[in-house]
């Protein structure tokens, strides 16, 4: 059954997002609904930390009932988090749960922005998180946000009051809405913005609260809730065939990275907001109190609001096209409103429903996905009238072209023109990439210079065709992203996005090369050409006190997206060193030192990312017991590619495969990250785990989350797993029985060996354990007490069961090598019976 749903989940955001790939149409039942929503001119911000902290039950009642235009500001792109899909983290993480935002709007209706801010990990307190941020630009972020969108009403995710009491990211975002609230219209700060907006002072602000807050829903149910207001957000859509709260399920389902797919919900649910600021609503229960949310907001819009309100009243189901007159002299009228702010926003509204309602299709399709700065490139242009209204194509203009095209042609209905035109990607051309990722980003924060930039989900596409037509002689222009559609005999018709890359990059094969002693090792690089003959060659970057040979490789590549592979010698130094190498192509004396990365899953639209290529080469005095490791897959992590970096052979075990005669021939059996959590087979499977063991086996089992553990004995003796974690990847290490083998065979560990890890100790540790068990480790964040269940050892019959919460999922890619050190311990524990020196 778990199968069949996250098939079924699979199926619906793959259908989302092809559909959020390809131009957009409209039934007629969603003309309606924007041509209701048309006639609101109100706002609501939504406001949290990271994707999947949102609401979508609320977002969606605001967007699809109360009809508001409503957002929601991430302040970070999730980069710190775990993935449930595959093996990104960090920056390409970022993207991917950026794009399950992105999917997660076109569902609930809602609009998407952000901050500046890193994702840096768990932390514990707002003010090691407004520290590491960097308060003031986060801040700076919260406020841009407020003075571009112009919200009336604000809602808060969480509780400004709980500093300590939960993730600190999440504490900061409310602490900073409240202080981007008292400042937003204040000129004096951030007066470089002004350049751009306009100062803007919400009219409320509130935090959606619920009995989670409290602890239980009896201690809710006693609250005095006199300053709260309430929302059923189980209303049901007839328009859509769904209620509100099945639409946010199918929105929060989008998050797949961060294992968010859930079961829908239906029925009546009470949601509530607590007032915090602002103008306080005299009991009334409209959040829009005192705010005139019609037409009759900005000056000539009464005139426009009383043509739209009579096209809502009398809308035209079967003919959707009989409203285009009245929907072009709202058009008109539109344009000469001095609201610059609504006048833009509501145009961009008017101008969907308009393409809608004349059946307009617009389509441009190049004919390569990609393309590199000078390459010529052949655009397929399709127009379609699937309407009986008068439509001429006057003419149309091409981003990379200063003049237009005319062709003055008469659109006759529901006959389609096809236009082919060649253009030229201009030779300054940015690459298509996240531009955040652009300039290399602190802990806490990512440097975005443009301040037209920040906030915005996506780089803007640069590659566009704007169609210039008339509509019952009124002139209107649409503009259409170049996009690359294809098909493939057992997916049908695909839609992706189309970009810009450089004429060559390169990459490596892999992120971190260990050298357990001093021998050479053959590196491989991959030269991928952006265009076609490419020639040239290919040298190296490399670390004081290394070698690389030869110098330089030359290549020559014909075909534009063929992929040449050349060899370098790497010879490491004697002794342990680290760094990083990375491979430079020259091509007529320029150099190319970045790498294109692929972000391609069936929920999201297909990514592209350039980053710059390199890898760190880490030699290491390193000893390994044990050859053979078995590993079981959890969520995505790259521990069995570490693994073999230091020698070992390492063998997928699939769930299915599970079975005495399977496991016997393994040194050591690893288990993934989060595995119990989500790998329903080990319910059945986990006997035959702890009977390896008892046999004399070797399990290591990596961490999990204390929720949702499938199995009832995860250990073979008492042990619970708790929520404790370290955040503070420097903490001090204290080796608690400094004699036992694992911390001395066959490496000797020590405090240096926690040396230069990453954004944590580790997580989810247990904070209960019988007596068998041996912890090995504590630490503790500052003003905690010390955590003793980050490495906990016990005998079962004749082996070893091991359980981990320490991150080497993070530490491995980073090249850590007292991680290296340590699991290879793990590896060959009971391999040699230590005996400990004598005092």
């Amino acid at each position: 059954m778990f199968q069949l749903r996250l098939c079924l989940l699979l199926f619906l955001s793959s259908i989302v997002s092809l559909q959020a790939q390809q131009p957009k149409t409209y039934n007629s039942s969603e003309i309606y609904e924007a041509v209701q929503k048309l006639n609101v001119l109100g706002s609501v911000l939504y406001i949290a930390a990271h994707p999947d902290d949102e609401n979508t039950r609320l977002i969606s009642y605001m967007s699809n009932q109360v009809k508001a235009r409503t957002a929601y500001l991430s302040l970070t792109r999730g980069d710190g988090g775990q993935n449930l899909i595959g093996p990104e983290i960090r920056e390409l993480l970022g993207v991917i749960r950026t794009q399950e935002l992105l999917g997660a709007r076109r569902v609930d209706g809602g609009e998407q922005r952000f901050s500046r801010a890193n994702d840096f990990g768990y932390s514990k307190h707002p003010d090691e998180t407004l520290e590491i941020w960097n308060e003031d630009e986060v801040l700076a972020d919260v406020v841009w946000a407020i003075r571009k969108f112009k919200p009336d009403v604000i809602i808060n995710r969480f509780d400004h009051r709980r500093a300590g009491q939960t993730h600190g990211h999440h504490t900061a975002s409310a602490i900073l809405s409240l202080k981007a609230f008292d400042i937003a219209n204040d000129a004096s700060k951030y007066p470089s913005q002004l350049t751009l907006t306009e100062t803007w002072q919400p009219k409320r602000l509130f935090y959606n609260t619920s009995w989670w807050r409290y602890g239980s829903q009896e201690a809710f149910d006693k609250l005095d809730k006199s300053n709260m207001l309430s929302f059923d957000i189980g209303t049901y859509y007839s328009s859509k065939g769904k209620s509100n709260n099945e639409i946010a399920a199918l929105a929060s389902s989008q998050h797949l990275s961060q294992g968010f797919g859930r079961l829908s919900q239906r029925g009546s649910q009470d949601e509530y907001i607590e007032f915090l600021k602002g103008e306080s609503l005299n009991s009334s229960d409209n959040i829009f109190e005192g705010i005139d949310t019609s037409w009759n907001r900005v000056a000539g819009g009464k005139v426009i609001g009383d043509i739209l309100k009579k096209i809502e009243t009398n809308f035209n189901f079967k003919n959707p096209a009989s409203h285009l007159p009245q929907l072009l002299e709202a058009y008109k009228l539109l344009q000469i409103i001095k609201d610059e702010h609504w006048k833009t926003i509501k145009t961009k509204e008017l101008k969907t429903i308009i393409e809608a309602c004349a059946g307009l299709y617009l389509e441009v399709s190049a004919n390569t996905p990609n393309a590199a700065p000078n390459a010529d490139v052949t655009l397929n242009m399709e127009v379609v009238n699937r309407s009986t209204a008068n439509i001429d194509l006057v003419s149309y203009n091409l981003s990379t072209l200063s003049t237009g095209i005319s062709k003055k042609m008469t659109l006759a209905s529901n006959h389609k023109l096809n236009f082919e035109e060649g253009i030229t990607i201009p030779s300054h051309s940015n690459y298509t990439t996240p531009y955040w990722l652009n300039t290399k980003s602190t802990l806490g924060m990512y440097t975005v210079k443009d301040q037209s930039l920040i906030g915005l989900p996506e780089t803007p596409r640069t590659v566009f065709v704007d169609f210039n037509l008339l509509i019952e002689g009124t002139p209107i222009n649409f503009t259409k992203p170049v996009i690359y559609r294809y098909s493939k005999p057992d997916k049908g018709e695909l839609y992706r996005p189309f970009e810009i890359i450089p004429i060559v990059s390169a990459s490596l094969s892999d992120e971190v090369y260990i050298f357990e002693n001093d021998q050479q090792k053959e590196i491989e690089v991959s030269v991928k050409a952006g265009k076609d003959n490419i020639d040239g060659f290919v040298q190296m970057a490399y670390p004081k006190g290394w070698q690389v040979v030869p110098e330089k490789q030359n290549i020559k590549i014909s075909n534009k997206g063929d992929i040449q592979k050349v060899m370098f010698t790497v010879i490491p130094p004697k002794n342990q060193s680290e760094g990083l190498i990375t491979p430079m192509v020259n091509i007529e004396g320029e150099f190319y030192t970045d790498e294109i990365m692929e972000i391609d899953y069936a929920h999201i639209p297909f990514q592209m990312v350039l980053m710059p290529s390199e890898s760190k080469v880490v030699r290491l005095n390193i000893k390994t017991e044990g050859t053979n490791i078995g590993y079981i897959e959890g969520a995505g992590d790259a521990v069995p590619e570490s693994l073999r970096q230091i020698g070992y052979h390492v063998t997928i075990i699939k769930p299915e495969q599970i079975s005495p005669e399977n496991l016997d021939d393994f040194d050591a059996i690893v288990v993934g990250i989060r595995a119990y959590n989500i790998v329903e087979d080990l319910i059945f499977k986990q006997r035959f785990l702890l009977d390896y063991v008892k046999e004399g086996g070797n399990l290591i089992i990596q961490y999990n989350t204390n929720r949702g553990i499938k199995v009832d004995n995860l250990a073979p003796f008492d042990m619970q797993v708790s929520r404790d974690r370290v955040t503070d990847e420097n903490a001090l290490v204290t080796i608690l029985d400094p004699n036992h083998p694992i911390l001395n065979f066959p490496n000797k560990i020590g405090a240096q060996d926690f040396d230069g890890w990453v954004q944590e100790r580790g997580l989810y540790f247990p904070d209960k354990w019988s007596k068998e068990f041996t912890p090995l480790l504590a630490f503790n964040d500052i003003g905690e007490n010390s955590k003793e269940g980050a490495l906990l050892v016990a005998k079962y019959g004749k082996g070893n069961y091991i359980y981990t919460g320490l991150s080497f999922f993070r530490e491995f890619p980073a090249g850590v090598p007292g991680a290296y050190r340590l699991f290879a311990n793990l590896l060959s524990a009971g391999k040699q019976e230590y005996n400990p020196p004598k005092n």
